[in-house]
Formats: structure tokens, C-alpha cells, sequence
């Protein structure tokens, strides 16, 4: 009875990655098609890579999410962390709930609503102030940067909860300041929150099309936005060669904070040591 329970576990598995994986493993092999059908192969050839490299509206697009991205990741990572570590100080249950509350409303809005939201408050704003143009890549920058926060305070809010309260107490027992318990002791301890959020709010904003179609400017086009617009003619392989390779650095980010969030740990697991010692033996700990 337990073999054929594993055994039916372990094809729902396979099943389970076939159904969520075969569609990239399609894109990525017709990517080398050497012809324009996505459903015959004619022959494995990179022409569509030399291509994409060669269109100039494409990478200008892919550029453009890409700082889009980098800059609203890095400032939502650290207006995150700094309001999940404010979250995490307050004692009245009924404040944190409704901050919680609020925080989560961009999140759980429809993004059409929150898009639409956004466009009127920033069109409202620039005509006030009485900009040529009320819709440019700031206003966008402004609107990733909103929804990507919640998804950074719920990656980085339960390490904080789950972090040993007696270990900030005891680097300020040991003569360390506020500001260097924080960063010495404290953000090593949430850093896998910390990436896991940051890398959360890249790949959001590098995949975001609803928000940036309201909130775009005439003189800033994403990725997606152009994607779309290839939409109403026709996706050439070219685009598939363009996934494949965005899927294969997200691959690559992911691995990578996987390999960064295991040296934490370690190091983490040092200083807890180190901080025990001091503890028992009353000596500061540089």
C-alpha cells in the first residue's frame, strides 16, 4: 500500500512540472527554429538570436525594463525593510493589524483598478502643477515601486518574527550602538527575506504589463508593453529567443540568492556563536 502511495506521488509530481514547465521547454525549442513556424521544426539555427541582437526597438524596450526594474527593486527593497522593521517594533495588535491592512491593499486590488488609480492621480497632479507631460518614466517608477512593496514587507516581516530577540540586546550588551546591532546582527539575520523580496520585486516589475500601460509615458515603452503591441500584427521567434534568454537569468538570480542565502546562514550561525561566547564570557566581541 505505501509503494503505490509513492508511486502515485511521484507521477503527480511529474505531472506537476510537466504541466508547469513544458510550455517554457516548447519556447525555448522553437527559439532555435530555423524558420517562422511555432509548430513545425525546419532545423536548429540561431538566426533568431542574431536578429534580436540586431532590432533595435526590441533591446531599447529591454533596457528600459530592465532599469525599470533594477531601480524599483532596490528602492522597494529598502523602503520594505525599513517598514517591516518598523512593523515589526509595534506593540499594539490593533495598529499592526491595520497597517498590515493597508499594506496589503495594493496587493490584493486588482492591478486594472490600482493602473487606472495611479494614471488619474498622476495626471491630476501634473496638470496642477503644470508639466507638459504628466505620464513619463518617473510616474511609472512611482507605480512598480507601489506594488512591489507589500511583496517585500511579507518576504522580509516573518524573519523578523522568527529572528532570536535576544541576539539585538545582546550585540547592544556588548557595546555595539543601534545602528551597528542593525546592521551586524540584525539584517544578516533577515537577509534571505530581504533577497527573496528584492528578487520578488524584479521579476514583478520586469513582468508587469496592466500598471505600465496606464502609467506609461509617450516616450518610455517596456518590454511587455511592445510585446503586446506585436500582438495585433504577428510574435515573431525572434521574441521566443528573447524569453528563453530573460528565463535563463532569472534561472541564474535564482540560484544564485539560493547560493547567497546558504552563506548567510552560515555566517549567521557564526556570529550567534560569537555572541554566546561574549554572553558567557562578559568579554565585548569585536
Amino acid at each position: 500500500m505505501k509503494k503505490n502511495h509513492k508511486i502515485i506521488s511521484t507521477v503527480y509530481i511529474i505531472l506537476l512540472f510537466v504541466f508547469l514547465f513544458a510550455p517554457i521547454a516548447v519556447l525555448i525549442v522553437f527559439s532555435f527554429n530555423e524558420g517562422k513556424s511555432t509548430v513545425n521544426l525546419s532545423g536548429f539555427s540561431m538566426r533568431w538570436y542574431r536578429n534580436l541582437f540586431e532590432d533595435d526597438a526590441t533591446l531599447t524596450a529591454l533596457r528600459n525594463s530592465v532599469v525599470l526594474a533594477v531601480v524599483s527593486a532596490a528602492i522597494s527593497t529598502v523602503m520594505g525593510t525599513a517598514a517591516a522593521y518598523g512593523i515589526s517594533k509595534m506593540r499594539r495588535k490593533l495598529l499592526k493589524s491595520t497597517v498590515m491592512t493597508v499594506t496589503n491593499i495594493p496587493m490584493m486590488n486588482p492591478d486594472i483598478i490600482t493602473g487606472i488609480a495611479l494614471m488619474l492621480m498622476f495626471v491630476f497632479v501634473g496638470t496642477m502643477l503644470g508639466f507638459s507631460e504628466s505620464l513619463n518614466f518617473r510616474t511609472m517608477l512611482i507605480a512598480h515601486v507601489t506594488f512591489c512593496l507589500p511583496y517585500v514587507i511579507l518576504s522580509v516581516l516573518p524573519k523578523f518574527s522568527q529572528m532570536d530577540k535576544s541576539m539585538p540586546e545582546a550585540a547592544l550588551d556588548l557595546g555595539c550602538t543601534p545602528l551597528q546591532s542593525f546592521f551586524k546582527v540584525e539584517l544578516p539575520e533577515i537577509m534571505p527575506g530581504v533577497m527573496t523580496g528584492g528578487l520578488m520585486a524584479f521579476t514583478m516589475s520586469l513582468d508587469d504589463f496592466v500598471i505600465s500601460y496606464f502609467t506609461k509615458g509617450s516616450s518610455f515603452q517596456t518590454l511587455p508593453l511592445l510585446i503586446y503591441g506585436m500582438t495585433k500584427k504577428t510574435v515573431t521567434p525572434k521574441i521566443y529567443a528573447l524569453a528563453t534568454i530573460i528565463f535563463a537569468v532569472i534561472l541564474i538570480l535564482l540560484v544564485s540568492s539560493n547560493i547567497i542565502s546558504t552563506r548567510d546562514e552560515r555566517k549567521l550561525a557564526r556570529i550567534r556563536k560569537s555572541l554566546n561566547r561574549g554572553e558567557q564570557t562578559g568579554i565585548p566581541t569585536p
